[in-house]
């Protein structure tokens, strides 16, 4: 069985569209800005149905891969043909039916897809060797959990979920959430729960007095993202998660291909489709910017730890190394956290205010041998402009509103 899905045929507007002039925002200000420039265009051409999975393996809540930030450095880089294949996609849907589309890249310059500083040198705490440790905490734990619902019904803490095979996601859309591939697909098949997938809204289980009254600072979320001293508020175990099964599920071939190993570490990412509107808030996506250009160099994400079981756990640390695809850093975690979306907050020159974006997807703990030392990291994968296409055409449809990251 084949089915053709043929690209808008306004050629026209579509060649006006490519061509149109980069847009940047413009401030004498020396406030971190959030770059718009005009990305690519990811369209789906052919999609196939394929053979069903088989769901038997358990979910892996971390990955690994043998590649250390040198190595990935040094990989050629794709060529346009390449990324063809890596952007392709397969889609789960929830009655078991399983489809691989291919796509066509449209307005593609490869210098737009690799950061600039991305071949930079290693901070002083990226360069460190660290004594291998099966947990994930770098020195004293900085994590901090967020409780009482008054902060964990407040953006940006709202956006993060909980998916039913142990992730964590980030809301992107009125009913899309943004995950880790591994959290679903161990890059062989489609792990066990995959089909049945369940996305988690932390509710409060009825109303709790001894908060109702509770003051939550306007600018609390902006003072911890600042770098403030951890903050944590009295715990309110009076919480529960409201479920939501996923409609479709979206996994680059850039992951299967990989197996997790090298170039599939890039693409370690996925996109849910709900079954009904989640009616939240939702964060924007952003091309990753470089770590230099962050506020702070500090990146930050939430999710939901599994050494704390029901609470959300909220950290920022300081990004390291980076290459074109994946950004290296200390941030404390743990299994469970996975899938997190990692965001910044920087000035939008053209609304006039300052916003959230999601640039990465937490993917988990890297471990490599150097010269006999162990040296760690917790690895994100970067929304490059081309993933920043794919990404957005999934939860939009259309490439008209997905030209500007």
């Amino acid at each position: 069985m084949r089915s053709q899905a043929a690209p808008p045929r306004f050629a026209t507007l579509m060649l006006f569209l490519l061509f149109l002039p980069l847009v940047y925002t413009t401030s004498s200000s020396s406030r971190p800005q959030w770059v718009l420039q005009r990305v690519p265009v990811v369209l789906p051409q052919q999609t196939e149905v394929r053979p069903a999975p088989h769901f038997l393996s358990p979910a892996r809540l971390d990955v690994t891969s043998s590649c250390d930030p040198e190595c990935h450095k040094k990989a050629p880089y794709p060529s346009y043909w390449d990324l063809r294949q890596f952007l392709a996609y397969e889609t789960l849907h929830s009655d078991g039916q399983l489809t691989e589309t291919a796509i066509g890249i449209y307005g593609y310059n490869p210098r737009s897809n690799t950061s600039p500083g991305s071949s930079s040198v290693s901070s002083a705490k990226a360069e460190r060797s660290h004594v291998r440790r099966k947990r994930q905490i770098f020195g004293h734990d900085g994590r901090f959990s967020i409780a009482g619902q008054n902060f964990l019904l407040k953006y940006p803490f709202s956006v993060a979920v909980k998916l039913s095979t142990g992730c964590s996601g980030t809301l992107v859309g009125d009913r899309h959430v943004l995950t880790a591939a591994h959290c679903v697909h161990d890059g062989k098949n489609y792990v066990k729960g995959a089909q049945k997938l369940r996305v988690g809204f932390l509710k409060p289980k009825h109303r709790d007095t001894r908060y109702s009254s509770f003051y939550v600072p306007s600018n609390f979320t902006n003072h911890v993202e600042g770098g403030a001293a951890p903050y944590t508020p009295p715990t309110n175990e009076k919480m529960k998660f409201q479920w939501i099964r996923a409609k479709r599920t979206h996994v680059p071939k850039g992951w299967i291909k990989g197996n997790a190993n090298d170039i599939g570490m890039d693409y370690d990412y996925a996109l849910l489709e709900l079954k009904k509107p989640h009616k939240r808030r939702h964060m924007k996506l952003g091309v990753s910017p470089t770590a230099q250009r962050l506020p702070g160099r500090r990146v930050h994400f939430s999710g939901f730890d599994n050494d704390r079981p029901g609470q959300l756990v909220y950290r920022f640390c300081q990004a390291g190394e980076e290459t074109s695809d994946l950004l290296y850093q200390h941030c404390d975690a743990q299994p469970g956290a996975s899938g997190s979306g990692v965001y910044a907050r920087m000035w939008d020159g053209r609304r006039r205010r300052w916003e959230r974006k999601v640039i990465g997807v937490f993917s988990g703990h890297q471990w490599v041998e150097r010269q006999g030392a162990s040296q760690e990291y917790n690895v994100a994968v970067r929304i490059t402009p081309l993933k920043y296409a794919q990404i957005c055409y999934w939860i939009k449809g259309n490439f008209v509103d997905c030209r500007e990251g």
